[in-house]
């Protein structure tokens, strides 16, 4: 199994393009040891060939030529994109479906409450009806009755994938907003059955169960939401009124944060960070928290970053 990152990032991306916090402006003008990051999204395939994006974030045209293996290899018209899979309805995991709209008809594999979502308060299904037969929906079975579905991808073969329900929030433009229903949100477990390696990918996280924790002991890499270092981190900083909590993220630090999840799992399991917020002190390389990461062995997603399970 490849794992490509196309994008690390939160919503708004590093440096977000309206804010003027010390991190975002430490990297514009270099004065922070800092990378800059786009719009969280990552690329699966069993063969380096076909790719099945996860996520199809603002940022795709950039991401998609910032990666080789995705580019045109044959014919007038051509992609290393064979499908899209949608962990959630959020804008930043799936805007960038609209600048895919030259490759429809395309195969987008979610769950019916995401489905939903994108047919009416944000309805990319029916607008890209106009184009070239749209988005073609394969349904991830996960409702109030099924809390997980097994299933496999024909552009992937030999991986086998199980999402399960995760408790997060639905977006703001979602009639379950602040009232979530199993299908929101979903984090993915992909196995090999050629190497036996496992991937566990959950990009947002709001409050891991047991039977969440069950899928990530099993895995031997976890890729997940490191949006927040403290849960009101945009208040302290004046960027927001919002909390991790009121977003369906849960923060790294504390007791019962994301880092005390982490540090229990396997020695061997190899754990990073992904969907990075632009308020997170994790991005300066230099900082105490990035140093607490570092001591713990756990690493932070960068775009481009890519490895074999």
């Amino acid at each position: 199994m490849h794992v490509l990152v196309l994008g690390s990032a939160a919503g708004g991306g590093f440096p977000q393009w309206n804010c003027h916090c010390r991190y975002c402006r430490g990297v514009r003008d270099g004065t922070l040891e800092a990378h800059a990051r786009t719009q969280s999204s990552i690329a699966i395939s069993a063969d380096g060939q076909r790719w099945l994006l996860c996520n199809a974030s603002p940022d795709v045209r950039a991401q998609l030529s910032a990666n080789a293996a995705l580019h045109p290899r044959t014919g007038i018209r051509d992609t290393g994109i064979a499908g899209v899979l949608l962990v959630d309805a959020q804008i930043d995991h799936v805007t960038g479906l609209l600048s895919l709209r030259e490759g429809c008809p395309l195969d987008v594999w979610c769950t019916p409450n995401v489905h939903q979502d994108l047919s009416t308060g944000f309805p990319l299904f029916p607008m890209l009806d106009h184009w070239q037969g749209g988005l073609n929906w394969r349904s991830i079975d996960i409702d109030e009755q099924h809390h997980s579905s097994r299933f496999t991808i024909d552009c992937c073969p030999g991986l086998t994938f199980t999402a399960m329900a995760i408790h997060s929030n639905a977006p703001p433009y979602s009639p379950r907003r602040g009232a979530p229903s199993p299908g929101d949100n979903i984090g993915l477990f992909i196995e090999d059955s050629h190497s036996g390696g496992s991937l566990f990918y959950a990009p947002g996280l709001g409050r891991p169960d047991d039977e969440l924790r069950a899928w990530m002991q099993r895995a031997d890499c976890v890729l997940v939401d490191g949006t927040l270092w403290r849960d009101d981190e945009m208040q302290r900083l004046g960027a927001g009124q919002a909390t991790g909590a009121d977003m369906g993220h849960l923060a790294l630090a504390g007791d019962t944060g994301l880092l005390a999840e982490l540090e229990a799992l396997p020695e061997a399991t190899r754990r990073i960070l992904i969907h990075i917020n632009n308020t997170n002190p994790i991005l300066d390389e230099c900082s105490e928290e990035r140093a607490t990461l570092d001591a713990r062995g756990i690493e932070v997603a960068f775009d481009g970053m890519q490895w074999k399970l």
